[in-house]
This record gives structure tokens, sequence and C-alpha cells, in this order.
């Protein structure tokens, strides 16, 4: 049974809490906040059995075999280099760190104390792209070509109400502010794919919302990014304002093309068309059809199965490290993947935000 501490006892904690309680193998000790009230409340709503505002003070209380660091990313090189030290491994919400350099001297203290460490890239780990790593595994999609992942966010939401009224809230302090926060979301599912070569990265965005405070809004809210890798090229697309909030990834390669809506949780192939004339397109929409409702159908076993819950990748993920610990595996998502992420977004901070990269 593993000992689990958390600090950071924001709205992510409940995700992490209520997945570690449904893992057999793991138990939360105690949780940790510079707020005593979400301390409190959050130890108290799931009967953890401690609570602590100082982290030194929870590290030298108990011993804990994991922790699970849930805080703005300016706290993360630090919460994790003091966790390796007191023999803890780690789990990480992203983005990694403040920057890449960071990140980079987070994972080597990792390492130097023997201690592994994972992100929070949980839809990674979600049936449909399990299925579409699957897929192209198996040759089925031939040589990836381009990716487009697109990533919607609603800045009406309760998080993007806090940001944009409050010019103190730590996204602001953030190189790439809003974008640095959520695009892990849209890059972690490129990097698998792109072949390690240098990359020329170029990035855009602007403001496309009015704004009745302009001392408290100058978040750009729509970002547009084109990567090329070694004969290969991806799309990324941040929109907070196109609607419905949409959520996706589409890959094209020299066999097939693959589609992932990640708010449907589907994964449909769009294949090469052999039949002739009118004929030809007149099936590919009953194809496409038929995919669909089997893709329903799985769900439904899913949803049968407690499977289909919001975190279920974010399970999957954790029972995998977890996994890692107990039985001395790899990690599930490699760090020079971790960093690459971490490298293609402040690249990205620095073109958008140039100011703050100065």
């Amino acid at each position: 049974m593993l000992n689990i501490g958390i600090v950071g006892c924001g709205k992510i904690a409940d995700g992490h809490i209520e997945e570690i309680q449904k893992l057999g193998c793991a138990r939360v000790l105690a949780v940790c906040d510079l707020e005593p009230i979400l301390a409190e409340q959050l130890a108290l709503r799931y009967s953890v059995p401690h609570w602590y505002t100082d982290f030194d003070r929870m590290l030298s209380k108990n011993r804990f075999d994991v922790i699970h660091i849930a805080t703005p990313p300016h706290s993360h090189l630090t919460l994790a280099k003091k966790s390796a030290e007191a023999g803890s491994h780690v789990f990480l919400e992203k983005p990694l760190a403040l920057n890449a350099i960071d990140g980079r001297r987070l994972i080597e203290c990792l390492e130097h104390a023997s201690r592994k460490m994972t992100i929070n890239y949980w839809y990674n780990f979600e049936t449909a792209a399990l299925a579409l790593k699957e897929f192209v595994a198996k040759g089925d999609l031939g040589d990836p070509i381009h990716i487009e992942s697109y990533y919607g966010y609603d800045l009406e939401g309760g998080f993007g109400q806090a940001l944009l009224t409050d010019d103190r809230h730590w996204v602001h302090q953030l190189p790439g502010k809003l974008f640095q926060n959520i695009i892990d979301h849209a890059i972690n599912k490129i990097t698998p794919f792109l072949p390690d070569e240098p990359m020329e990265i170029i990035a855009r965005a602007y403001r496309r919302r009015h704004s009745k405070d302009d001392r408290m809004d100058g978040i750009l809210d729509e970002l547009r990014v084109m990567i090329l890798a070694g004969g290969m090229s991806a799309y990324v697309t941040f929109s907070s304002n196109a609607r419905p909030v949409g959520h996706f990834m589409r890959i094209y390669g020299t066999k097939n093309t693959a589609h992932i809506d990640f708010a449907l949780r589907t994964m449909v192939v769009e294949e090469k068309q052999t039949i002739p004339s009118a004929l030809g397109r007149l099936v590919p929409p009953f194809k496409s059809s038929l995919q669909f409702l089997r893709q329903a159908t799985k769900n439904a076993r899913e949803f049968t199965g407690s499977r289909f819950q919001f975190f279920a990748g974010m399970n999957r993920l954790m029972s995998m490290f977890y996994d890692s610990i107990l039985h001395d595996t790899p990690v599930p998502i490699s760090y020079a993947e971790i960093l690459r992420v971490s490298q293609i977004m402040d690249e990205i901070s620095a073109q958008v935000y140039p100011m703050a990269a100065a």
C-alpha cells in the first residue's frame, strides 16, 4: 500500500483523491495548502487523516511514497526537490515548471535521488487515445505526415472569470499566461508522433473578445501554432471563442487518417476510397456512421462498467505510475517527451509574449 501526500488543495486535487481512492494500492495520508480552509475542507470531505499548511512539516511528520503536486508551476521545482530529498516519488500537475530550464532541473533532482516522476497528461491515457497509439504502432496509419491538435476553452467558467477579474492571479505571472497553463493539453498529444529532429515553431496569438476592463484584461485568448520537424508538420489551435468548445486531434498518414474527439471519446478512421464514381461518394457516410455506432456501443460498455467517468484517463495514468514504482518498471511518460513539451511551450511563450521573455 503506497502512502500518498497531496500539496495544493484546489479544484484538481478533488480529482486526484477520488481516483486514488478507487485504486487498491494507495491511500491519501495528508494534504497541504497555504490556505488553511482549503486544506481542512479537502481533508474533511475525503476523510484524509491529516492536513497541513506547511509542506516541510507535512514531510517531517509522515513518510510518503508519492507526493502529488497540484500547485501553480512557480513552485513545482522547489516542491519536487523537497519531495525527492524526503524519499518520495512525484506525480505532477501540468505544466512541468515555469520554464524548460526549471523543468530539466526538476527531473534531474528526481533522478539524482533515484525517485520517479510523471506528469498528468491524462487525456493521452483515455481509451480512444490508447486505441490511436495501437493503430499507429500496427502500421495502419502509415507514416505520420501531419497532425492537427485543437483545444477549446471557456473563459466564462469559474477559473476564467477569476483570471480575468484579478490582475494578481498567478496565471498572469507565467511567461505564456493563459496559454502556458492550458496548451499542454494540445501539445502533449503531438510530441509522441513528432520525429526526434530540430523543430521550427511559428506562433501567433491575439485577443478576440471585447473587454470591459482593459486594466485587468490583457490576456490573449486565441493561439495558432505551426510546427515543422523532420519532414512532418503539426498545427496547434487554442480557441476560447469558438463554440461548441471542442477538443480533438486529427492525424494524417500515408495510408489512412484518424480523428479522435476527446469530448465525445471517439476515434474514427478515414480510409482511402476504392469504390469509383458516384457510388464512391455514397458509401463513406454509411461507413462513418457504422464507426460511430461501434464507438457508441463501446462507450456504453465503458459506462456500465464504471470506466467512463471524467477522469478515467487520470485513473489509468496513476495506476501505471504506481505500478512502475511497486514493480520498478519504466514510467508511463518518458522524461524526454515531457521536456520536449516544455521546450515547445517556452518557444510559443517567447513569440506571443516577447516582452515577458525579455
